[in-house]
């Protein structure tokens, strides 16, 4: 091999290794680069998820009072739980739920075979008690007219009139029997009670029924209501229980039906304070000609009183309840977290009335966490008005 052709690979060799070192450095450069990235986004991100994003809100000046808001439930102006009147089979049933009934329409007819068994033996033993009466009468004639010759002595006569009695006395049982039999075979039809709706049928052809309800053994065969009107009870407490007068107009509201409001009155009240809970039982009228409202909801009603009217006002999710007492946190223009022990007024439901530990221009976190404490420092997230 000559001179020129091994300078040639030797330089080529160099080329090689120089090529290799510079990229083995320039891998490096980019591997240290790349790990100083991510250890600054991970410091960045650890950074983020150390702060602690609050909503705040301001307290609200209750200067004209809240109206008082309270929870109801709807229910049919009459509602009733039909029972067998007498034990038997059912035979068949007539209405379903959700049908309209008027009152004594047939719901379901009963059979029951004792009760026509004993209404013939009682037809029967009235026979029988029909003619020992008869005789027992006739007889008595006979003896007073003897009486009446001296022919039989007074004893006699009494006792013959005494029998008559007595037989009369039995054909009236005998006659009663027969009619408490056939008054229970009459309730082998059931019948609505009233105009209403049927809620409920708790039967199927074929089944036992029971007589009554006692004792828990017996099952309710149907439920009937009258949903036109609606009635619901509210329980006002002892402060507004004075602003109440029966005609007085309410506003029922459902949580699923935003934007709508119903109309009622205030039908009665219990013009009493009940003793455990210091509250007044109130009943509220509510029309349903269209049938829009279901008895059985759950709803709220806006009562034509005031509450009172001093301190302010704050969302109830912005309390924190600890062992001395409630605390709301007060957050100041650097970020810092300050619990302020509070006295608590009238709950109006979803806002609370503050009596003391409050000021107006306060900025007050709102779903605190229960880890929260003086001195935190906190992240602003959004500012919103409360009510």
């Amino acid at each position: 091999m000559s001179d020129v052709q091994s300078f040639r690979i030797v330089k080529r060799a160099k080329y090689l290794a120089t090529g290799i070192v510079v990229v083995l450095v320039v891998s490096a450069i980019a591997v240290l680069m790349l790990r100083s990235f991510h250890a600054g986004a991970l410091e960045r991100a650890t950074e983020l998820h150390a702060k602690l994003y609050v909503a705040t809100t301001t307290p609200k000046t209750n200067s004209g009072g809240l109206p008082v808001k309270l929870p109801g439930t709807l229910q049919g102006v009459i509602e009733a739980t039909v029972y067998a009147r007498s034990s038997g089979y059912v035979v068949r049933w007539t209405q379903d739920i959700g049908a309209s009934v008027k009152k004594g329409e047939l719901l379901a007819e009963i059979t029951a075979p004792e009760i026509d068994q004993q209404l013939h033996q009682a037809e029967a033993t009235r026979a029988q008690t029909a003619a020992s009466e008869a005789l027992a009468k006739s007889t008595a004639q006979r003896w007073q007219s003897l009486r009446e010759k001296d022919a039989v002595t007074q004893q006699d006569l009494d006792e013959r009139l005494s029998a008559s009695k007595q037989a009369q006395s039995d054909l009236a049982a005998a006659e009663a029997n027969v009619l408490r039999l056939r008054s229970l075979q009459g309730f082998n039809r059931v019948v609505a009670p009233f105009d209403g709706v049927v809620t409920r049928r708790n039967i199927d052809v074929g089944d036992l029924v029971d007589a009554g309800n006692g004792g828990g053994t017996g099952r309710a065969l149907f439920s009937v209501a009258q949903v036109d009107p609606l009635r619901l009870y509210v329980y006002v407490p002892q402060t507004y229980a004075s602003q109440i007068k029966i005609g007085d107009p309410v506003t029922v509201t459902l949580a699923e039906r935003r934007g709508e409001q119903y109309q009622g009155t205030i039908a009665r009240t219990a013009r009493a304070i009940d003793t455990t809970t210091r509250t007044m039982q109130v009943e509220v009228r509510v029309p349903n000609p269209k049938g829009e409202l279901i008895a059985g909801s759950y709803v709220q009603v806006l009562l034509p009183i005031k509450g009172d009217n001093t301190g302010l006002v704050v969302p109830t999710n912005a309390l924190l309840f600890r062992p001395q007492g409630s605390y709301v946190a007060v957050v100041d223009g650097g970020g810092h977290v300050r619990l302020n022990l509070v006295k608590l007024g009238t709950d109006f439901g979803t806002m609370v009335q503050v009596l003391s530990g409050l000021n107006s221009s306060d900025r007050i976190v709102l779903n605190p966490a229960d880890s929260l404490a003086d001195g935190d420092v906190v992240t602003l997230a959004a500012a919103q008005n409360a009510g």
